[in-house]
């Protein structure tokens, strides 16, 4: 699914050159669940939004199901994300003035669905993920718990084939987040490529291959 070749991500900060990626080489296969750990600043953040199409590689290349996608421009790239990629963040970026459902619809309105299906699609999802009984509640009247499964609700309401999660249980008690990760494994197990970024061993420790980052390279690949 996806391939990396000799990539490099350089920042100037106070006109001294940084390396956040550094050489990276790496195949990821459909299905993988893959953790990327590693201390702060270490490229890890960095490497999913390469993967995610939110920034491009200073140097390499970066395939896409065979299609080289280096050097797509934003239109082109946000096609792709709003089809191929969803993602999950810690800090949740749902929009505070739309319900719980609305959230979960926007990709789907993005994609042009008509409404009538959106809210078969959601409602479904909705159900599936516990979440019925606050379809109609907006952000802030909801669990962080709740709110992280609003958005992964809507990283997944169009059936990406990867989903990129950057440090998804950060922000949540550790009954929360137990829960948030399996149901992200959940998903893993039916198909979808799962990448998650964590400082959390335990949480890391889960995935079935583990890649460890330090200044902005891969130390170990297990």
């Amino acid at each position: 699914m996806i391939t990396l070749q000799d990539v490099s991500r350089i920042f100037f900060v106070g006109g001294q050159e940084v390396r956040a990626l550094d050489g990276i080489n790496l195949q990821v296969e459909p299905g993988e669940y893959i953790s990327i750990m590693g201390p702060s600043g270490s490229g890890k953040s960095t490497l999913l939004n390469l993967l995610g199409l939110l920034d491009r590689p200073t140097s390499g290349r970066y395939l896409l199901d065979g299609h080289d996608v280096t050097d797509l421009d934003d239109h082109q790239s946000a096609a792709i994300r709003n089809k191929t990629i969803g993602f999950v963040f810690q800090f949740f970026h749902l929009i505070p003035r739309l319900s719980a459902q609305q959230n979960i619809e926007l990709p789907l309105l993005l994609a042009g669905v008509p409404s009538r299906r959106r809210r078969e699609l959601s409602t479904t999802i909705i159900r599936d993920f516990g979440l019925f009984e606050r379809r109609h509640h907006k952000p802030e009247e909801l669990s962080g718990g709740q709110r992280q499964r609003v958005a992964i609700a809507r990283a997944v309401i169009n059936t990406p084939a990867l989903l990129l999660a950057d440090e998804p249980t950060g922000n949540l008690d550790s009954k929360s987040g137990l829960d948030i990760i399996t149901l992200l494994e959940k998903l893993n197990q039916q198909g979808l490529t799962l990448i998650v970024v964590t400082h959390d061993r335990e949480i890391g420790s889960r995935a079935h291959r583990q890649i460890h980052f330090l200044d902005g390279r891969i130390v170990d690949d297990a």
